[in-house]
């Protein structure tokens, strides 16, 4: 182990050490046996050196920056100092604690705890570990997952899905990331999920076409469910995302000004989408749910639909489309508007009012160059679909 003077260690000072060689401590001179470890790799981690039943124990506390705070780091090793002279042994509770944890209980964890009190889209994780998980990892114990079964497992969605098997690597990447700060696996263990090459992703420039419209527009119109056929017109229409549709409330729809109010987006803001005459039509014929707040409301009372993927399935084998997926509906409203010449920051505007008083300037002088393109663009869609209004308007 290096040698080094004792430090009043701080962030800044942490911070300017490099690497040293061999096993490079450098020891706190405030607290006995606290010390930052650094690695070859530049790497940096808290460490504790005591003694416990006559042995030289030393505790990974967590790696500084992605784990720990340098105080956050202190009253760590402060509280492991008495629990020693209580005549435990934090190294080896430790070891207990980990040796028995299974990836489910990581896995429950990582939804409890982290995806949904941080994350608007904990749904998508927790769907992704539902669909592609093996289910002989929920009974394994997180220790023994090792790369090759992440690897394997990312080669194997990535079979028929690339861009999915690329999205359940990044999210276990996370998740293991957590594992060392939860002590499921050592601080400085190595992540599983790390240095696996990622499949080569192609961006979708997928859309409805004019000559495909006319079969969609029937397949669509054969589906029983007023809301199912109504979301996947408002869908072609307003260029919604899956869940924002799904999940809008009647109270968010401005029938006056025709628009649409979404207080809880995918970047956090508050925007607004303008709404067409034909997607106003649409919305008007939906029928309301007693006690139901949502536009689309869903077999549990007072929740909204949550999926209407096999309705989508049905939807394209009828219209005999079977690569187009339902984003490609949002992708078609910019591509539609793009194919009649309206400008590009226009597009982005009809497509998301990100600043409302812009949208209420607009308004009050007549002139929302964002309405009039959508206007054109239900109009378009109407037309090329070979009808007045969607069936189940009225």
């Amino acid at each position: 182990m290096v040698t080094h003077s004792r430090y009043r260690l701080t962030k800044r000072l942490i911070d300017s050490f490099e690497y040293g060689g061999g096993t490079d401590v450098r020891w706190d001179e405030s607290i006995p046996g606290f010390g930052l470890r650094i690695y070859p790799s530049g790497k940096k981690a808290f460490i504790l050196r005591y003694r416990a039943q006559g042995r030289k124990r030393l505790l990974t506390l967590g790696r500084f920056g992605a784990d720990l705070t340098l105080e956050e780091a202190r009253d760590k090793a402060k509280a492991h100092r008495v629990s020693v002279r209580d005549g435990k042994d934090p190294l080896e509770e430790r070891k207990k604690f980990s040796q028995g944890k299974t990836f489910k209980e990581l896995s429950e964890k990582y939804i409890r705890d982290h995806a949904k009190p941080h994350k608007k889209t904990w749904k998508t994780d927790e769907s992704r570990l539902e669909r592609h998980i093996p289910a002989s990892w929920n009974s394994r114990l997180v220790t023994t997952i090792n790369r090759d079964d992440v690897s394997g497992l990312h080669a194997k969605i990535g079979v028929t899905a690339p861009y999915e098997a690329n999205r359940t690597l990044d999210l276990l990447r996370v998740i293991f990331e957590k594992a060392r700060g939860w002590y499921f696996i050592e601080s400085m263990a190595e992540n599983p999920a790390t240095g696996i090459k990622k499949f080569r992703e192609h961006k979708r420039k997928r859309f409805v076409t004019r000559e495909e419209l006319p079969k969609l527009a029937k397949a669509i119109d054969k589906e029983q469910s007023i809301y199912v056929r109504s979301a996947l017109w408002l869908y072609l229409l307003t260029g919604l995302r899956k869940n924002e549709l799904l999940r809008v409330k009647r109270s968010e729809v401005d029938y006056s000004r025709q628009m649409l109010r979404l207080p809880d987006t995918k970047s956090g803001d508050e925007q607004e989408v303008t709404l067409s005459a034909a997607a106003m039509a649409i919305i008007n014929a939906i029928p309301a749910e007693q006690k139901n707040p949502y536009l689309f409301p869903g077999k549990i009372k007072g929740r909204h639909i949550v999926n209407i993927d096999k309705a989508w399935r049905r939807v394209r084998a009828s219209a005999g489309i079977d690569d187009l997926h339902l984003h490609d509906l949002r992708r078609s409203v910019g591509s539609w508007l793009t194919q009649t010449g309206v400008d590009l920051n226009v597009i982005k505007s009809a497509l998301r009012h990100s600043n409302i008083a812009t949208t209420l300037t607009y308004a009050r002088l007549g002139d929302d160059p964002a309405r009039a393109a959508m206007e054109a663009h239900g109009e378009s869609i109407m037309t090329v679909a070979g009808k007045a209004r969607p069936k189940g308007a009225v």
